[in-house]
Parts: structure tokens; C-alpha cells; sequence
């Protein structure tokens, strides 16, 4: 399989050696002992080098009679059935033998690693300070583990590690469709409901809840007390947040179109990306909350995983990285291909609407916002409310949807302060720490001379607004000026506190208006532009936090169209995605992309005929297996549109032609325009990803037919070599 071109173009303009693989890296590389046939013993929680907690089920692949020893002591008792399984219990942290022992035959061995139920096992450092939340989650206070001083104050010490002991409970859904508790006397409510789970069966719809920790983060297993169908759903969610912080629980485990046709559902505030973008400790967690529930409930005939946004990122990410042990299919609603190529462009956008607003703010073109999409690529609108226009129409999708995201991404000053940091000692600990992206996830991306984290933004060579200029919608000199003033961002080291909006304090001032932070911006004529750490660039690719297509299970990418709204879910994403699973291995038929209406508005959730579809095809699979994803695809699996009603406009292999080929665009293709990036406007890959272009010389440039039919004279030649000392970008 070969790399897809723009990571290829990127590890070629790579200048710095690189440390050796991650820990996240070796986790995914390492050899699995399931691969290949299954052992005489065989871990069916999770991987033997990755058990946590102190216990493991455990298959021995016989049909005699075994004894099994762990580290000496007979265990046999904890295995029935056949072949046996049982839990294991009692491992110690660190190393442990697992013997099994059947007669006439010599004794099988396992050895088995054991880590702590509150992590790591391979996401390296915990991060301190860590802001403990069990009480708002049901569980009561977390449990001291230091009379140090450290961490959250509790009764009789502190915890800086925020476990709980776990909790259950029973819930039923009301017939105002709110979940709510069984009374304590067993008795049957008056409003209970029941429901049809996926297999047939009408029953109660109760449901057991069970919450606790696991990797310091909160985790619910929620299942119907009488009707689980043996399928399970990993419920993930989106949000953008920079850590530090154990996170809320909220309702997305009481998934009501899961659990009401039987799945068992499966979540954890370690993958809500509302807690944290750190893809590698949320992988982790997602991998042991899987174990926990298989050690507790057995292995599910499948599991699915479904969310949108940042939960629909770490289905993509989740499976590239660790194969089928989290997920088996996959549903990413409003998805992006990762997180953190996002930025790439999302990093732009401040810098392109200052320029429009502030300073070419003389220029008539930018007074109609619909021209602002030849410059950020993504849509903009004449009539949309602008709120930091005092109300007044025209705004662009880098203001409805990502406006306060690069401050909330690179500025380590920004803070979010909440009341709960009162009970974190020392006093003052929330002022250690760096605020940014790039330093929550600074045991990947690593830390500079200057000691912040490296960051991978680098915006150097890029041609803003090139095809506008090709296209004839602006001209050379503004062209050329664009280029000259737009800027860059400052480094972690140079950045200030925010102003208005972002600071409600500062609004009193009028001169601390800043909606763009162009207070940390690095401006000028020409402006200079900021080189991306090439350390943290190849630490995101060598992690796994990029997507470079690697995932074969069946996925069905799903999206409301949004573009009229100037939602930051923006849909071209989708064949972003696709087209890195076709630079990775020239194939994406196991994934299918459906689109549905939401002019005038959001009416209709396909969710649930994900779900059905799913179902058929992870039954197929079962049922021959020869075949494989694709092979087992059923008609219903395709690329399809629906209206807002639900209803299919148009469904088969052509009807997104024209996004990713030269063909005439199809039937969905032509429902459903798609935007651009800043980036893609610049000349770039529809795949996005590149961190770092690989550059030319200007004449060069010019020799090839970069700018159209526009022909620099030596005047203009000289200003874009000012502009561009180090060349231009060569996507």
C-alpha cells in the first residue's frame, strides 16, 4: 500500500530527524496474538500486552479438560463452557504468566501485561492538573489517592486521579420520552413504554446503567434489562476542548435509537472531544471501556460505532489505528477526516477575514460577502445575520463556524475558567497551564527550545486566493497585495490574552474589539509567515492523529447538507475521506456516503436506516465471511441523497460524479454543491493534510502556468519573490 501524496509530498520536505515511534505507535504496530489463528490461550478483553484493571476473560482453545495457573495459582475454577472462558482476576501491574495445562500435550504459556485501570497503558505521561467531575456524573466524590496536597480537595485528602467507585442503576423511558428512575419497590410506573428491539422482541423499556471510571475518565454502560440483542454501540461525540479536565456526562449514553432496538451502549467522556482532542489517550480509553464491557458482558456480536463532528473524526482515526478491537462498523454523522488538518485551514481563516475587513477594507469586492468564498473556499452569504456585525446580513462560514477556534487552538493564554478549579491545589494551578492544542498534546508533538509545545501550523509559499486570480475575480495587484499582508500567526511564546469577544470583561473598552485576535497576529508589508515545526508535523503523521486512509470495515458517512446555514461541518469533507482511502490503497468501496436535505431547515435523522443497513451487512459477514467488507455490501450499502423528508432523491456509483473525477457531476452531486477550503482555493488538494507544502521558485511557478493567463511583468515578478523568498507552493 503506498502513502498518500500529500503526506508523501509532506515527508519529503521533512528537515529534521525524527525521534523513534511512539508509544501509541508501537501499541498499533505490535504484533497481535489474535492475528494468524487463535493461540491455546487466548485474551478475548483486549490485547494480553494491554489489560488493565487486573483482570482479563480469557479463552482456552480446547475441548479437554484444562487446568490454568496465573503466575502459579490455579485459576481453573473461573472457566466453564467449551471451550473454557472465564475472567481472570487477581493480575498483578506489570508481567504476568498465564499457564493451561491439558493432558498429554505440553503447557501452553501466555504472558500477559497488566496496567492500571486508571491508565496509561500507551499514551504516555498522565496530564496534570486534572479537573475531577464524578460528582456532577452520579458517582459521588472521587477517591483520595494523596495527602500530598495534589489534585482535587475531597473528603479526607485529595485526588489527582479522579477514579470513583463504579454505580448502577435503573432507568425506564417515560412516555414523555424522558429516561427517569424505577422506583425503589420494583413496582411497574403508569407511563412506562415499551419497545421492539432489533431481533423481534416487545419488553420493558428498562434499562441497567452502569457508570464509573476507567482511564480517569467517566464511562457508562447502558443496556435493556430484558431484550439485548448481543450488538453494541460506542456512542461518540464531538466538541472542541483542550483538556486538562475529566469531563461532563451528559445524555448521549441514554442513546435512545440504540438502546431501544436492543444494543448495549457503550461511552465515556475520554471520547467526547468536547473533553479532549487528544486522539491517541481517547483511542486508549476507547479500547478500555471496550475491554470492560466484554470482560462484563461478553464479546458483542459486533459493535458500531456512531457520532458526529469529533465523534464521527474518531471512528476514522480509531479504526486506522487499532484495527477492528474498538469498532466493526462505523457511522460518522457531520465527520471530518481527523482533527488536526483542520487546523491547517481553520488557521487561516481570522487572517483572511481581518484582511477583507480591516485591511483592504476599501476594496467594494469584500462589502459582498458572497465574494469572500474566492478567498476562504468555504461558503459565505449575503443574507446570513452576522452577530459581531451588530445583526446586520452577510457573514462567511469562517465566522458562523470557526470564529474563537484559533485563539481556543493556538493561543496557550486562552483560558477557560470554571468554578471547580477553586477546589484544585495548589491554589492557582490552572494558571500553569498552556492553554493551547499543541500543548495538550505535548508528549506527541514534543516541546521546543523555547519550552511550548511544537506546533505544526506553517502557511509559508501559500498563494491565497490563486484560483480567484485565475479565475479572473480579482486581479494582479490584488492578487498580490493579499498575499503581501495577510499575515501569519505569532509564536505560542509571543501570544497575549484575548480581547472582546472572547474576554466578556474587555467588551467595556471599545478598543479591545479583536473578533479576529489580530492582537497575535504577525502583520506587515510583506507580512511574514509562520514555518510549521517539521518535529511536530512528522510526530502528528508517526502518531496516527492525521487519517490517511487505512480503515476496511463497513462505513457509512452520513451528513445533513448545511452549507446554507455556514455550518463549520462543512461537506465536502466527506469526499476529503474518500479520497485519502483511495491515495492509500486506490480503493473506498466500503465506504458509502449519504447526504439529506436540511433547506429549510434540519427535518429528518437517517440515522436509524444507518443502523438497519449496518446490521444487514454485518450479518452478511458473519454468514460468509470469504467475501469480505465489499463483498458482503447490500444494495441498501450505496452512495446516496435523500431530500428532507428522508426520501432518496438518488442512490448508485454515479451519483457523486464530478467531485472526485472530470465526469459530469451526478444526480447528488448536482443537489448538493460543495465548498472549498482556503487551502483548496490556494491550488491544494481536496484531500487537505498538508501541513507543509513542497515549494518551487517563483520563476519556476511562473514558467508552469501557476497563475493562468496571467503573465508577471519584472516588477510584479520582484514583489512576489518578496512576498515568497523561500518559493511557492507546488501542491
Amino acid at each position: 500500500m503506498r502513502a498518500a501524496p500529500a503526506v508523501a509530498v509532506l515527508l519529503a520536505v521533512l528537515t529534521v530527524a525524527t525521534p523513534a515511534a511512539t508509544p501509541a505507535a508501537a501499541a498499533r504496530n505490535a504484533p497481535d496474538d489474535r492475528h494468524g489463528g487463535p493461540a491455546l490461550i487466548e485474551v478475548l478483553s483486549s490485547r494480553a500486552d494491554q489489560v488493565t484493571g487486573g483482570d482479563a476473560l480469557v479463552r482456552v482453545n480446547t475441548r479437554e479438560r484444562v487446568r490454568v495457573t496465573l503466575n502459579g495459582t490455579d485459576v481453573t475454577g473461573a472457566f466453564t463452557g467449551s471451550p473454557p472462558t472465564g475472567l481472570v482476576t487477581g493480575m498483578r501491574e506489570g508481567t504476568n504468566v498465564l499457564r493451561a495445562h491439558v493432558s498429554r500435550k505440553p503447557d501452553a504459556i501466555l504472558i500477559v501485561r497488566n496496567h492500571p485501570a486508571a491508565g496509561p497503558v500507551f499514551s504516555g505521561p498522565k496530564q496534570y492538573p486534572f479537573l475531577c467531575r464524578t460528582e456532577q456524573a452520579g458517582l459521588g466524590e472521587p477517591l483520595v489517592d494523596n495527602q500530598d496536597g495534589q489534585g482535587y480537595r475531597v473528603t479526607g485528602g485529595w485526588s489527582r486521579d479522579c477514579s470513583a467507585r463504579s454505580v448502577t442503576d435503573l432507568l425506564y423511558r417515560a412516555s414523555d420520552g424522558q429516561f427517569k428512575p424505577m422506583p425503589a419497590d420494583g413496582s411497574r410506573p403508569a407511563d412506562l413504554t415499551r419497545t421492539t428491539t432489533s431481533d423481534g422482541r416487545t419488553v420493558d423499556y428498562v434499562i441497567r446503567r452502569e457508570r464509573g471510571t476507567s482511564n480517569r475518565f467517566v464511562y457508562a454502560i447502558t443496556m435493556l434489562v430484558d431484550g439485548w440483542n448481543r450488538k453494541a454501540v460506542y456512542r461518540f461525540d464531538g466538541g472542541v476542548a483542550i483538556g486538562h479536565d475529566q469531563g461532563r456526562l451528559p445524555g448521549g449514553h441514554l442513546y435512545h435509537d440504540g438502546l431501544s432496538r436492543g444494543y448495549a451502549v457503550m461511552y465515556s467522556t475520554g471520547t467526547r472531544t468536547d473533553t479532549h482532542y487528544n486522539l491517541i489517550l481517547g483511542g486508549e480509553t476507547a479500547l478500555m471501556l471496550k475491554e470492560l464491557f466484554v470482560e462484563k458482558h461478553g464479546v458483542p456480536l459486533y459493535t458500531v460505532g456512531v457520532g458526529g463532528s469529533g465523534g464521527g473524526i474518531q471512528q476514522y482515526i480509531y479504526v486506522q489505528n487499532y484495527g477492528t478491537r474498538v469498532i466493526d462498523a462505523a457511522i460518522p454523522q457531520y465527520s471530518y477526516p481527523d482533527m488536526v488538518t483542520q487546523t491547517i485551514h481553520v488557521g487561516d481563516c481570522e487572517l483572511l477575514e481581518y484582511y477583507m475587513d480591516v485591511t483592504d477594507a476599501a476594496n467594494p469586492k469584500w462589502r459582498n460577502w458572497e465574494n469572500r468564498t474566492w478567498l476562504i473556499g468555504m461558503n459565505a452569504s449575503a443574507t446570513v445575520v452576522n452577530p459581531y456585525r451588530g445583526g446586520a446580513p452577510g457573514s462567511t462560514e469562517c465566522v458562523e463556524g470557526w470564529r474563537g477556534l484559533t485563539p481556543l487552538a493556538l493561543n496557550p493564554t486562552w483560558q477557560q475558567p470554571d468554578p471547580l478549579w477553586a477546589r484544585m491545589d495548589p491554589p492557582g494551578v490552572m494558571l500553569t497551564v498552556e492553554w493551547s492544542h499543541w500543548d495538550d498534546l505535548r508528549t506527541i508533538y514534543g516541546t521546543g527550545p523555547d519550552g511550548y509545545a511544537r506546533s505544526a501550523w506553517d502557511n509559508v509559499g501559500v498563494q491565497y486566493g490563486l484560483t480567484a486570480l485565475r479565475d479572473g475575480n480579482i486581479t494582479p495587484a490584488e492578487f498580490l497585495d493579499l498575499n503581501a499582508r495577510v499575515g501569519s500567526w505569532k509564536a505560542a511564546r509571543d501570544m497575549v490574552p484575548e480581547g472582546c469577544p472572547f474576554v466578556p470583561a474587555t467588551c467595556a473598552d471599545p478598543a479591545q474589539f479583536d473578533p479576529w485576535s489580530s492582537r497575535n497576529m504577525r502583520l506587515g508589508d510583506p507580512a511574514p509567515r509562520t514555518t510549521g515545526d517539521r518535529q511536530a508535523i512528522a510526530a502528528s503523521l508517526r502518531s496516527g492523529l492525521v487519517f490517511r486512509g487505512d480503515i476496511d470495515i463497513p462505513v457509512i458517512d452520513w451528513r445533513h447538507y448545511l452549507e446554507e446555514e455556514l455550518d463549520m461541518h462543512n461537506a465536502h469533507q466527506s469526499f476529503a475521506s474518500r479520497k485519502r482511502m483511495l491515495d492509500f490503497d486506490g480503493r473506498a468501496d466500503n465506504q458509502v456516503i449519504w447526504f439529506t436535505d436540511a433547506r429549510p431547515a434540519v427535518a429528518f435523522d437517517q440515522t436509524p436506516q444507518a443502523l438497519a443497513v449496518i446490521d444487514t451487512w454485518m450479518a452478511n459477514l458473519r454468514a460468509h465471511p470469504q467475501r469480505g467488507v465489499v463483498g458482503n455490501r447490500p444494495a441498501d450499502a450505496a452512495d446516496r441523497c435523500f431530500d428532507t423528508s428522508g426520501r432518496e432523491i438518488a442512490r448508485g456509483p454515479s451519483v457523486w460524479n464530478g467531485i472526485l473525477d472530470r465526469r459530469a457531476p451526478g444526480a447528488c452531486t448536482a443537489y448538493f454543491p460543495l465548498y472549498g477550503t482556503s487551502r483548496t482555493v490556494a491550488g491544494g488538494p481536496i484531500e487537505g493534510g498538508v501541513f507543509a507544502c513542497d515549494r518551487q521558485p517563483v520563476a519556476v511557478a511562473i514558467a508552469r502556468g501557476v497563475y493562468g493567463s496571467w503573465r508577471p511583468n519584472a516588477a510584479e515578478r520582484a514583489r512576489l519573490e518578496q512576498i515568497h523568498p523561500m518559493g511557492v507552493c507546488r501542491y
